[in-house]
């Protein structure tokens, strides 16, 4: 199975790099949408825009997964990009909560780093 990762950059390199890291025996494929960066400039819809024409064309290129490594493009667009799309589709944005979860009211503390 090929499985996009996309981005409005690189840093989702390191969310790709896990991915290799976890399941080495699928076949990846990252689309950098660097031609339209920074995404947190853009309106919503200029951002759904970009991430479905990314999506589209990986999607022409045989990916049956997707994960939005992209905190903007995943609260822009990964509700639609569900209603779209019959394959997995897995947004970065979310993550947060569970952090926040996992340390609970620990003396830990959980960092963001996002556009």
């Amino acid at each position: 199975m090929q499985i996009g990762f996309f981005d409005s950059g690189i840093g989702g390199i390191t969310v790709l790099h896990k991915a290799l890291k976890m399941i080495p025996d699928e076949d990846y494929l990252y689309y950098a949408d660097s031609a339209h960066v920074p995404y947190g400039e853009k309106s919503k819809e200029e951002v759904k825009d970009y991430v479905f024409s990314a999506v589209d064309f990986m999607v022409q290129k045989g990916i049956k997964a997707l994960v939005v490594a992209c905190n903007t493009a995943t609260s822009a667009a990964i509700e639609d990009l569900r209603k779209k799309y019959d394959f997995p589709v897995i947004g970065m944005e979310p993550a947060v909560k569970p952090a926040v979860e996992f340390v609970g009211n620990s003396d830990k503390r959980v960092l963001v780093f996002a556009t």
